[in-house]
Order: C-alpha cells, then structure tokens, then sequence
C-alpha cells in the first residue's frame, strides 16, 4: 500500500510536455522550471536594439519568447502568472517593464511548404491572424484612411507582396503610434522558413521574403527592442546587416547559458520533486553533456518526456524523444559525404572520442552542405555534437577551433540508427553483382577483395565486435532476390549466415568470427571453417534438395578480412 501511495503522489506533479504557452502552464499550475532570470538578464543591457539567441530545436526557445511576451504585453495584466518566479523579486524591474509596453509575438516554427507558394500562404495567414489580434487600430483615429485600408489588406489577406514584406515594420510603428511608447518584438524560430526551403528548392525566394519580413529590425524608431531565436546565426545573408546595435547569443557565448536547457541544480530539483532521484545517473547519461557557455545542460524536451513517463510508469527506459520533433536530414547529408577522412572523424566520435574542428559561426543555408568545415558547424549548432570544455583535453586549440564530442547516450543511438538506415538504403540501391558472382562461383580471392573494399567505406559503431561484422554481412547479402538466413538451426548447432538460391538450388553457409590481431586473421579463419564442418551445418540444406553447397569461412579484424572456402 505504501508504494502505491508514493506513486500516485509522484502523478500529482504535472509535467507539462509539448506546451509552449508560458500562460497555459501557470494557469494549469504545471510544473515549471523558473527560467524568468532571463528577463532581468536581457534588461541590463535595454539600449540592445536586437538581440539573436541561437540554440538547437527543444531547449525552450519558444516557452522563453512566451514567457516575455506575457512579461511585457501592455495588453495583459500577467502579474499573478509571475508570482513567486525570480523575477518578481525584482520589483523595480516590475514596475518599470511588467505589462507596460506594446508587444508583438510571432513563430516562424510552422512555415513551411512542398513549394514556395505553399510557404508562402502559411507565412501570409500567420501575420493575417497576428493582425486580427491587434484589429482594435482600425477604430482609432490615430491613422489615416490609407493606413487602415493597408491595414485591412493584410487582416483580410487581400494584400501584395510588398505589403505582406513591410507587414511587421508597419504593425509595430502603428502599435508605437496608439500606445505613445516603442514596441517590443519577439519573433521565434526566424530560420525555419529558410532551413524548409534550402531542403525543398525554393530557397531563394524564401530568403528574399523573410529579408523584407525582418527589415523591421533596421532603422525602425518605433522599436524598442527585439529579441529573435533561430538555430543559426544567418548575418551573411544581409538579413541582420545595417541592424543597428545587434548582439549574438550562440551555444558558444556565455551570457545566456543557464536560460535555455536544464542545469544540474535544475535536473536535481526536478528528481526531487518527483521523487525520482534513483533515475539520476541513466537521465544524466542520456540527456546531459550539451556545453553550452560555461554550463552544462541537458535537453530540457528530454528530461521532461522522461520524467512524465517514468510518474506513469517506473519501469520506463529512457528513449530517443528529441529524434521524433523533427526530420534528422542532416544525419544523412553527414553521412554520405565523400570528403576524404570523414568516416574516421565518425567512428572516433562514435567511440567516445572528440574530434577539432574550425567551427564557421556564421553561415548561410545554401552553403550548409558545400565542405566537411560547414557539416561540422551545423552539427555543432543544431545540437547533434557539443564542445568540450578546453579542461579536458590536452591540445592547444587554435583560435575559432572546437573539441567536439556526441554529447550523450541519446544521440549517439540516433547516429547509430541513422547510419544503418542510410547504409541499407546505399546497400539495396547498390548492384552488387561482383558480390554475387564471387559467391556462387567460391571465388575467394574476389571475395575477399569486395568485402575489405565495402569495409574500408563502411562508418563502424561496434568497436569491430562480431556482432557488427555479421550485421554489415548479412546486409550486404540481403534484397537480392536470395533468401538469406541468420542464426538459424543447421545440422548440431545455429549457421552464422545461410543464402540460398532456391531457382539453381544452390546454397552457401557463412561463419563469421572476429580475430583480436592481424596475424590471428588465418587461425581465426580455420576455426571458422572448422565450425562449419563439426556442426554438420551444410547436412540439412543437402537433404533439402539443394545439389551445391559451399561452405566459407570469413576472418575479420578492424577494416580487413581473410576469406577461406
């Protein structure tokens, strides 16, 4: 009984998951890991006309953008939806910016398309509907009739391009205009636009919208300030040049570090309060190890899902939930790169190692993807690699160099999956007759020489255990028309690998087995042959009807192998 007492207080505790809306989660009293430091942290330095923070998707970009929004909106009255949260203690600070301002929030998280058409219409209906929230203007007598009839064009969606460009300049200079006071402009995940076009071709002319959308930013009086959030810092691309008094907040700087993720003594309150402590060291490996300025974080999307779902069920086992928010293309353009020693970089990464590169702050999508420098920078600020600290390593690292590592458990499986993905998806496109043709006629020779070349080319994860060997095999093997068996019960014991052609009734019986040196590669071998024979594993395939069965044995060690029949 006591046990089910603790559990259905622990169930008490509401952990909010996939809620964005800062509002909805202190009204609905969900648990909520105080983050409004970042107010106060953003008010000492006012004069800052723009300020870009760029972290990876799901480290609370969008509940701190609400979380603002709700803080300044001369519209609302929030005072209770802060109480008890740092920032309240600040009371000068309340007084001063709490509710006292005209405010514009906006996400560009959803727009996206097959086509720039597509994208573009769900651009135009999100500032549509930012417009009818603010309709109030058309009543006052503060704006000329052409001001209102544009104003009208873009509510009601009847406006041109120019109009739905200069949209964001012309809210916020009528918003300064009724209220007598700057406005604040927040705009969420400004780079999704430009990271769904570059991958679906219309890249071009998304840069040249969201280059007019963002002309806000410039030179506009009625502004008092902004902050915007992306994954990128994109300025070569003029969207932020000629900003005046711009300030960049990256995973390299130090200022905002502690705001977006969770910190130890955020994970640590959180456990406690949901008296899961016992659960410390499997969350810390999975979802820890991001560096972000002088702090280390975990994934707050993570940590959350993880903990909801252990209040449901103790026995959860932690998982990949950052995977599912969004497409991991990215893997893939990494992956099958050719650039010439980037499979070794890989498998040093996948082994726990750490990898320096010249990290490029600042890039444009279009160029994402044009040289291995540029692939390690979008891993690096996308959040599937993270830097490590300059303590612990022993190089001297050059200026704009980073040590980078796989951050944790979570997503070196997501590399894991995704290399085995992509590699199945390059091993069934691939023809690989020679493959066939050496097999059936028992040439070993050309066996030999086809499976080391597929090696040499193949990213490695195992640590070259047998296990992995008898995968890359089998998959070499498979979706050839062939049917292709492992680990099934031949004569006294289980084959490795069994192919049969059941059309020329022929058949071959593979044993793999990994050797710990290169010289052990032909005794290894041996064994493996010799298995073959003292298991009898060619006995049933023979009284099955099948008139050719070979019998070969394969040596591995690292990225070579030694063939016997």
């Amino acid at each position: 009984m006591a046990l089910k007492k603790e559990v259905n207080e622990m169930k008490n505790v509401n952990i909010p998951v996939g809620t964005s809306d800062f509002a909805e989660v202190r009204r609905k009293d969900y648990y909520y890991v105080d983050k409004t430091g970042l107010i106060e942290e953003l008010m000492r330095t006012p004069s800052t006309k723009v300020t870009l923070i760029t972290r990876p998707r799901r480290f609370g970009k969008t509940l701190g953008m609400s979380m603002m929004a709700e803080f300044f909106d001369i519209q609302k009255d929030s005072s209770s939806l802060f109480e008890g949260l740092a920032v309240s203690e600040n009371k000068e600070l309340c007084m001063e910016w709490m509710n006292q301002y005209p405010t514009v929030f906006v996400s560009f998280r959803n727009v996206d398309g097959l086509d720039f058409k597509q994208a573009y219409a769900k651009l135009y209906t999100l500032i549509s509907e930012l417009y009818k929230r603010f309709y109030f203007l058309m009543d006052s007598e503060l704006f000329n009739i052409r001001e209102k009839e544009s104003f009208d064009h873009i509510a009601s969606k009847t406006a041109d391009e120019a109009e739905v460009e200069y949209s964001l300049l012309r809210l916020t200079q009528m918003l300064s205009i009724y209220y007598k006071k700057p406005a604040i402009l927040l705009i969420d995940e400004y780079d999704v636009p430009l990271a769904k076009a570059s991958a679906k071709g219309y890249y071009k002319e998304m840069l040249s919208t969201i280059r007019g959308v963002m002309s806000v930013l410039k030179d506009n009086p009625a502004l008092g300030f902004a902050v915007v959030t992306g994954c990128l810092q994109i300025v070569k691309e003029s969207i932020f040049t000629g900003t005046n008094n711009f300030v960049s907040d990256t995973i390299s700087d130090s200022r905002l570090d502690e705001y977006f993720g969770f910190t130890q003594a955020d994970v640590d309150k959180i456990l406690s309060d949901t008296e899961l402590i016992a659960h410390a060291d499997e969350i810390k490996d999975w979802y820890d190890g991001y560096h972000f300025g002088e702090h280390d974080v975990y994934c707050p999307w993570d940590v959350m899902n993880h903990v909801k779902n252990l209040l449901l069920n103790p026995a959860t086992l932690p998982a990949s939930y950052w995977e599912n928010t969004s497409h991991n293309d990215i893997i893939y353009q990494f992956i099958s790169t050719t650039e010439a020693d980037v499979n070794d970089k890989f498998e040093t990464l996948l082994a726990g190692g750490y990898i320096i590169e010249l990290i490029e702050p600042n890039l444009t999508y279009d160029i994402l993807h044009s040289s291995e420098r540029n692939i390690w920078t979008l891993l690096y600020f996308t959040g599937y690699l993270t830097r490590m600290r300059k303590s612990d390593i022993h190089e001297t690292l050059e200026d704009g160099c980073f040590a980078l590592t796989i951050p944790n458990a979570e997503i070196r499986g997501l590399f894991r999956k995704s290399i085995r993905e992509w590699y199945l998806e390059k091993t069934e496109a691939s023809d690989r007759s020679e493959l066939f043709d050496a097999l059936w006629k028992g040439d070993a020779g050309k066996l030999q020489e086809y499976i080391n070349d597929t090696l040499f080319d193949t990213i490695s994860f195992y640590d070259y255990h047998e296990n992995f060997y008898h995968a890359f095999l089998a998959g070499q093997l498979s979706r050839k028309g062939y049917v292709v068996k492992s680990n099934r019960e031949n004569g006294l014991g289980r084959s490795d690998i069994t192919v049969k052609d059941r059309k020329n009734r022929r058949a071959v019986i593979i044993e793999t087995k990994s050797a710990a040196s290169e010289r052990e590669l032909d005794s290894v071998c041996e064994e493996a042959l010799a298995q073959i024979t003292r298991n009898q594993y060619d006995i049933e395939i023979k009284k099955s009807g099948y008139k050719q069965v070979l019998c070969i044995g394969i040596a591995f060690y690292k990225k070579q192998c030694l063939v016997k029949l």
